[in-house]
């Protein structure tokens, strides 16, 4: 029986500090492994978590620079997942010249995952309260589902929080052998790439990040910033819409077209086109929207639009919606009626989002539906803030001002001026907190994440992780229209 995609053979979890590779089950060229670190660092001698961690060798050893340490996000996203997809992400140079090296973050996939019930996890209350009862159970929900969590996931589920996996990171990069690690962070990765230079800065060699996350802002900078990034996703898409005739709804009105979607979605009667006969909320098409603007998948949102709203257009058929922004390759699953779902365990670890009660949630959520009027809010920040309510852990690692240490490499950051889930004004603000030794890298473009979407970005990452050169002062990549079926 397979166990995660690890075979009972390869599941041979070794002392604390080592690591015992086999060939993956699920690629032969990469390498898996296993070992074992505290659940709480600060209590060594306690309880273990296993971590599970995937090396696939450079293809020239013999101008082979190190390790590469990479992570796509989430949280939640399996880095074990993208060693096996490096090959259709990574620049052939790259691959040539580092050890691709993914870490599972403790909670995630492979690595002593969160689990919980799956039915619990779809009976999801709206983030969207509009009443004090709806507050009400909005937070009894948080907490079943907490004790639900709690008590499938073992010792580990008390301590998700970023600050200790960059431990585990750097327990990794001993394991390795390695004096000094490079690291690539997508999203949420970021947030590791920053706090692994903040507490080891002399151990990476080199740091870039790609779709930045800032670690500061508080609960109202947190929401507005975001809220801000999702409506210019969406006005942005609309832009597209009116000035390519292949849009199918260009000619179009589709704030009007969206305003009435949004009207049924409040009515209870608007279907999910794809998947019939679900019933979207608002938040839940928000959310359809936000998925569709990570890559952006613009053609096939415009299709999704259009079958919602039941209107008559001829034109070409797009492929459906794909969901979310990172390509990675499936895995064995736990049982049907379990899930693995770390996102609140680690959201709530890493920030401090307090709500006083159910007029403060409702001010808020006034403030963000007026500076957004067609997604209300990010359906990201409000899936967090909303999602702890009630969260019976006080986080581990709250955010906190970044104050750059000595000895940090140079560093390259990577944001994206119409990003929709890492927000632009964080890459900048990282800039700023980091200092001179890091570099912004502006993409002018759309989407989350785009090293694997803009040819000029994945150059000056590739010329960055192997030489060390930065790009120049105020340096930026023109923007990549968007094509059909999401191609970039």
């Amino acid at each position: 029986m397979l166990l995660y995609g690890v075979s009972p053979a390869q599941a041979q979890v070794p002392t604390t500090g080592k690591i015992v590779w086999a060939a993956c089950p699920e690629d032969a060229k990469v390498q898996c492994g296993e070992m074992n670190v505290p659940a709480d660092w600060s209590n060594p001698a306690g309880p273990t978590v296993m971590l599970t961690v995937a090396r696939r060798p450079a293809l020239d050893p013999a101008h082979r620079i190190g390790v590469l340490m990479i992570n796509p996000g989430g949280p939640g996203g399996s880095a074990v997942d993208f060693t096996f997809d490096a090959t259709t992400f990574f620049g052939e140079q790259v691959r040539k010249q580092f050890d691709i090296v993914g870490m599972d973050p403790r909670g995630v996939g492979r690595s002593s995952p969160v689990l919980c019930s799956q039915d619990l996890i779809d009976a999801k209350p709206s983030p969207l309260v509009e009443t004090p009862q709806q507050y009400a159970a909005l937070i009894d929900y948080n907490r079943r589902l907490a004790a639900d969590c709690a008590s499938r996931s073992g010792p580990v589920f008390p301590h998700v929080d970023t600050g200790s996996v960059v431990r585990d990171m750097d327990a990794v990069r001993a394991a390795l052998g390695e004096e000094k690690i490079s690291f690539y962070g997508a999203s949420y990765g970021s947030l590791m790439g920053e706090e692994y230079a903040e507490r080891y800065p002399t151990r990476l060699r080199a740091l870039a990040l790609d779709g930045v996350m800032d670690h500061t802002p508080n609960v109202g900078t947190f929401l507005v910033q975001e809220t801000d990034a999702a409506q210019d996703a969406f006005r942005e898409f609309v832009a597209w819409c009116a000035r390519d005739t292949k849009c199918i709804l260009h000619g179009r009105d589709v704030d009007q077209i969206w305003a009435g979607l949004m009207a049924r979605a409040r009515a209870g009667t608007l279907q999910n086109p794809y998947d019939l006969p679900e019933k979207l909320d608002p938040a839940g098409l928000a959310h359809a929207a936000f998925s569709a603007f990570y890559e952006p998948q613009w053609y096939s949102f415009a299709y999704y639009l259009k079958d919602a709203a039941g209107l008559k257009i001829n034109g070409l058929k797009i492929n459906g919606l794909k969901i979310n922004g990172l390509k990675i390759q499936a895995r064995s699953a736990p049982p049907a009626d379990i899930k693995d779902h770390s996102f609140p365990a680690v959201i709530c670890s890493d920030w401090y989002l307090p709500i006083t009660g159910f007029p403060d949630l409702h001010r808020r959520l006034s403030i963000l539906a007026a500076r957004a009027p067609q997604m209300l809010g990010s359906p990201l920040a409000l899936a967090a803030t909303a999602g702890c309510l009630g969260w019976p852990n006080p986080p581990a690692n709250p955010q906190h001002q970044l104050v750059p240490p000595a000895g940090l490499p140079p560093i390259l950051l990577v944001g994206t001026r119409h990003d929709p889930a890492t927000a632009y004004v964080w890459a900048q603000r990282m800039a700023q907190q980091f200092g001179p030794v890091a570099s912004l890298l502006t993409y002018e473009g759309w989407g989350h994440v785009v090293y694997n979407r803009s040819k000029c970005v994945a150059a000056a990452t590739d010329r960055y992780l192997i030489s060390l050169t930065r790009p120049v002062a105020g340096a930026s990549c023109p923007p990549v229209e968007p094509q059909p079926f999401g191609v970039g």
